[in-house]
């Protein structure tokens, strides 16, 4: 009882830091509802629901803070808009259920890895170096192998980007053929950590190689990918990095050793903004050219932020004291999780 007293005074100290204080064009912050994932709720609508993981728990809620699943994790799961599976055990097939929980196919448990992108059923091989892509009544559609373990892997409007370790990108059309196979070189020690698709894959994001690690932007010309813009990072990574296309495909941003970088796709350039702490959540509300961010420094020290486009100006930042955080945005309401509870805000102009 008392940790969850601490809990909920905790978030009640975060709405009062930011919903106090205008921003510029008055966007504000206005608190909306906090729950405790303890507590028990009615079922939600199968209409929007948002997956969740926060310490212990998982599931799919409404913007009503209603759950159609919240429940302990007993292992390995793994969760998207659309599906989700339970993959701790090792039993012949793995159960793909959607956010109301129920069953929507079987697929063969061959010792490898469920993952979901693109509303799309994939499982990564034992050994890292194939995927397989499933129907909806669990009938395995193709497999595709690679010539070394994958690194990183990102899925938009039928097409597949698949980095790999010794530093060859593919990427595969909605059969599982080969559409395009780069290898940017130029670094010391090759790989790919790093790749992500536009919404309508027309242009694809790598970062690449150690010593020096590359950020390359591609368009779709023609028939193929071709460089528009590459640049060395003045650091590294020896990990996936985040990376993705925000506001429309107007901006990529990626982790970056200094923070966050914001890279204008339009005008070729990029900027860096500090952050406090390692990347640990982001979300954007892109009606409001707003970005929202949770960095971790310690453990058990998280910081929110918000971000202004396309300036990247941080207009908030509030610490808050969680060893675990979840962040969503659905239709300009903000969600914002941490230990056994989940706040939202609403994004509003006043």
């Amino acid at each position: 009882m008392k940790r969850n007293l601490m809990i909920t005074i905790i978030f009640f100290a975060l709405y009062t830091f930011i919903i106090t204080r205008h921003v510029p064009l008055e966007t504000v912050l206005v608190s909306y509802k906090i729950s405790s994932l303890e507590a028990t709720f009615p079922a939600a609508s199968q209409a929007s629901l948002l997956p969740f993981t926060l310490g212990t728990r998982f599931g799919y809620f409404d913007k009503e803070h209603t759950f159609s699943i919240n429940q302990e994790r007993r292992g390995a799961v793994i969760l998207s808009d659309k599906y989700w599976a339970d993959f701790s055990a090792t039993p012949e097939i793995i159960e793909i259920k959607n956010p109301t929980n129920q069953t929507i196919c079987t697929i063969p448990n061959e010792n490898g890895y469920p993952f979901f992108l693109d509303n799309r059923i994939f499982l990564l091989g034992k050994e890292q170096t194939d995927i397989s892509a499933f129907n909806t009544d669990g009938t395995k559609a193709w497999t595709h192998s690679f010539a070394a373990p994958i690194t990183t892997v990102d899925a938009k409007n039928g097409w597949m980007a698949v980095g790999l370790l010794d530093g060859i990108v593919e990427v595969l059309n909605d059969r599982g053929e080969q559409k395009f196979f780069f290898e940017p070189g130029g670094s010391r020690i090759p790989g790919i950590y790093g790749c992500a698709l536009s919404q309508d894959a027309s242009q694809l994001v790598i970062i690449s190689g150690l010593d020096e690690q590359r950020f390359l932007v591609l368009n779709w010309v023609g028939n193929t990918y071709q460089v528009q813009y590459n640049a060395f990072l003045s650091g590294e990574y020896r990990r996936e990095i985040y990376c993705d296309f925000i506001d429309n495909d107007n901006y990529i941003i990626f982790e970056h050793v200094d923070g966050l970088a914001l890279y204008n796709i339009a005008a070729h350039s990029m900027n860096i903004i500090p952050l406090n702490g390692a990347l640990h959540a982001v979300t954007e509300e892109p009606q409001e050219d707003l970005l929202f961010l949770i960095t971790a420094r310690e453990k058990d020290f998280k910081t929110f932020v918000m971000i202004q486009l396309p300036e990247g100006h941080i207009l908030e930042e509030a610490p808050f004291n969680s060893s675990v955080a979840f962040l969503d945005c659905q239709e300009s309401r903000l969600f914002i999780g941490g230990e056994q509870v989940l706040a939202s805000l609403d994004i509003k102009k006043l």
